[in-house]
């Protein structure tokens, strides 16, 4: 149910819009004056406000300015026959529109419903800039992290090339996240190809694109990720994975900034930022014949190793915190609290899926737990394959 704040000095027009808007289903409370609306909002929830241009004490421009102040909640505009000019200049001001007394009803709930939209869509988009800011996030401040934090900003703004390793669910793709959002690429694309979770046999066509019939499935021309990512950066995840022709042919692309389609003679130049990441040890792979010994020293111009959990456990209350909160908003939660012996118990497990499996054993004892969760729910709900 949405609320609704009437400001108006008039009681019998707030009786009508507030008998107009119940019918509706609305929820409706009522302030006479702009002082007692302006404490009102401070003190409650409202998703949008009506309110009156002419009142004593203070008007409703004043008004529009000091709920500004504090709130982004959309606020309409009553005005009378005499004030539309003002009510334009309000809208100039911030207000999300106006309607005239009397109030005409279908015009007043197209204006209140558009309104109870935008506030909708604006709430939307916080949030999801909060999930997507939190999911981003590298949290730590044990050493390796505040020396990978380190290394990412003396990086970060030159377009040197980084290979990132370390085991499966470290956090290698937030680095390479991180690298592209601190340099001067941060305004364009930013792409991730998995390199492990594509077929050999169309790893090529992924990176560099295709023309029109080249392969049988190739019914129109399409551009590759390394076109796609030009003037951005291409993450190249799990590259220890990738074919011995696909590491040739970018090795080719680093050393001249040229690709060449599938099935296609033309060079194209592309401006592609390359941050690569795997998990395995590299210096075995190309000592069995698998990895490319000059594509390495192309890709490690920078290394940066990200550590495994148990390598950094003093980190695990500043991550179990972290998703605690990201899991509490997500699912429309209160947030829980991880008792003291709680937080020792997860220190003490393997944790062999590193961070990854930590957010997901977050998440199951915050949905099996009580109030808060305690040692003896670690126990019970952290390895469930016991």
């Amino acid at each position: 149910m949405s609320y609704i704040l009437i400001i108006d000095d008039e009681q019998p027009i707030r009786k009508t819009l507030k008998e107009i808007l119940e019918y509706e289903k609305f929820k409706v409370d009522e302030a006479e004056n702009g002082i007692v609306g302006l404490e009102m909002l401070k003190t409650g929830k409202y998703d949008a406000v009506l309110c009156d241009i002419k009142m004593p004490q203070m008007d409703g421009i004043e008004v529009l300015e000091k709920i500004q102040e504090f709130s982004d909640v959309p606020v309409v505009m009553i005005s009378g026959h005499g004030n539309i000019d003002t009510a334009v200049e309000a809208i100039k001001k911030g207000a999300f529109d106006y309607i005239s007394k009397p109030p005409d009803l279908n015009r007043l709930l197209v204006t209140v419903r558009n309104a109870l939209d935008r506030n909708s869509l604006v709430t939307e988009t916080r949030k999801l800039q909060r999930k997507i800011s939190k999911v981003y996030d590298i949290v730590g401040e044990s050493a390796p992290i505040r020396q990978i934090k380190d290394m990412i900003e003396r990086v970060a703004a030159t377009d040197a090339r980084v290979l990132i390793t370390g085991e499966n669910g470290t956090g290698k793709e937030l680095v390479a996240r991180w690298l592209h959002e601190l340099s001067g690429r941060a305004g364009n694309t930013f792409i991730e190809v998995n390199c492990a979770a594509i077929p050999g046999e169309l790893i090529e066509s992924q990176l560099f694109g295709h023309e029109k019939g080249s392969f049988t499935s190739a019914i129109k021309q399409r551009r590759g990720d390394f076109e796609q990512a030009s003037g951005g950066t291409l993450f190249l995840d799990e590259i220890g994975d990738m074919s011995l022709s696909a590491q040739a042919k970018v090795l080719r692309a680093l050393q001249e900034n040229k690709i060449t389609r599938v099935g296609g003679e033309k060079d194209i130049s592309v401006d592609v930022r390359v941050v690569a990441a795997t998990n395995k040890n590299v210096g075995n792979e190309i000592a069995n014949g698998r990895f490319r010994e000059d594509l390495y020293h192309r890709l490690s111009v920078i290394l940066i190793h990200v550590p495994p959990l148990r390598e950094r456990l003093d980190d695990i209350p500043l991550l179990v915190n972290h998703f605690a909160a990201e899991t509490a908003m997500g699912q429309g939660r209160p947030q829980k609290v991880f008792s003291a012996k709680a937080i020792e118990e997860l220190k003490k497990l393997p944790w062999t899926g590193n961070i990854r499996e930590l957010r997901n054993v977050v998440e199951r004892l915050i949905i099996l737990s009580d109030k808060e969760v305690t040692d003896k729910d670690v126990q019970m709900f952290a390895r469930p394959l016991k």
